[in-house]
This record gives structure tokens, sequence and C-alpha cells, in this order.
């Protein structure tokens, strides 16, 4: 009788993302995307996975520094904290706005370069809605109702050091075109 083998752990072979994020897949039924961002709040970096066409492996083309919450990781409402887990691009907006663009409400109110002092939200808004019910979507825990975005920042020497009020910031010469690059409900996958 041949002795049984061991399960894998979380990650199946060769889909090349993280085992938490494969499993957050199997168990939402959620398909991956051609491109898949990961977010590191430990690292403060951002990877951008493209899959192979010829593999359909998710494969690394780009890492960008960036900066989640000054107070850290967490997923209730006003808590101002960087919510984890798998989320996806529901909305891009600012396509086509000049860098510097400043927004509020998701509104263009100005530009950095007219002496806009508060650009805490510039260039370019990709609003992220969480896919996993409990956890980030739903209830007080829903990081669209609280407006988690990734997004370019006036003061890019915060990038690399948690100084965000939850949202991800992204540095304008990434942001453009990363924007430009990744289609409408891509994943994101934020981890510690």
């Amino acid at each position: 009788m041949q002795r049984a083998r061991p399960r894998a752990a979380v990650r199946p072979r060769g889909d090349g993302f993280p085992s938490p994020l494969s499993a957050a897949l199997r168990r939402t039924r959620t398909p991956a995307t051609d491109a898949v961002l990961i977010v590191t709040v430990a690292s403060q970096t951002m990877d951008c996975l493209v899959r192979d066409a010829a593999t359909r492996r998710h494969e690394p083309r780009w890492t960008i520094p960036i900066s989640t919450s000054r107070f850290g990781i967490g997923q209730v409402m006003n808590s101002n904290r960087t919510p984890l887990g798998l989320h996806r691009i529901a909305e891009k907006i600012g396509e086509g706005m000049p860098l510097g663009t400043v927004f509020r409400a998701r509104k263009p109110v100005g530009n950095l370069s007219a002496g806009m002092p508060d650009g805490g939200i510039c260039h370019r808004i990709l609003w992220l809605e969480g896919l996993e019910p409990g956890l980030n979507q739903g209830g007080d825990v829903d990081s669209k109702r609280r407006y988690i975005y990734i997004h370019g920042f006036h003061d890019e020497s915060t990038l690399g050091h948690p100084a965000s009020l939850g949202c991800v910031h992204v540095a304008a010469s990434d942001l453009i075109p990363l924007f430009d690059w990744v289609p409408q409900h891509t994943l994101v996958w934020i981890q510690e």
C-alpha cells in the first residue's frame, strides 16, 4: 500500500501568488486577472504581476515604493488604517487629467502647479472595492465605502514609509503609467 502524500500548502502549483492570495481566490471563487497588484505593508512596496501567456503563471513585472497608513493595518470604518485582503479596482478616476491635478470627493479642484497647497489626493485615483465579505466588504469594513484608493500624493518624500490615512500612496512617475496600464477590475491583494 502506498503512503498518502501530504497535501501541498495553501499555495497551488505554479500560479505565482503568495499562498494566502491563492486561498482567497479559491474561497471567493474569483478568477485571477491578467494583471495583479500585490501591496506589501511590511516592505512598503507594490509588486505588479502579469500573467505569462505561455505558462499562465503570474510573473513580477516591476516593484514600486508606496506608502500605506501611518496608523497600521485595519478594516474598520474611520480607523484610518490600510485594509488587508483581496480587492479589485472598482473605478479609475482622472484619465486624461494633467499631472498635478488635485481631487476632492473624486472631482478635480485644482492643480499642484497652480499653488494648490493641499494635494492629499492627486494625479490619478484607483478606487478599491473589497471582495471578501466580512473582511473588506460590507458593513463597517467595506473598503469602497471607506474610500480606500491607490492614488498620488503631493509629498513623495514619504514613500517607503507608512504615512497615509489608509490609502496606498504612489509616486506620480509610477502612478500615471500604472493607471494607463491596468484595466478596471484588476485584482489588488493587500498583505502584511
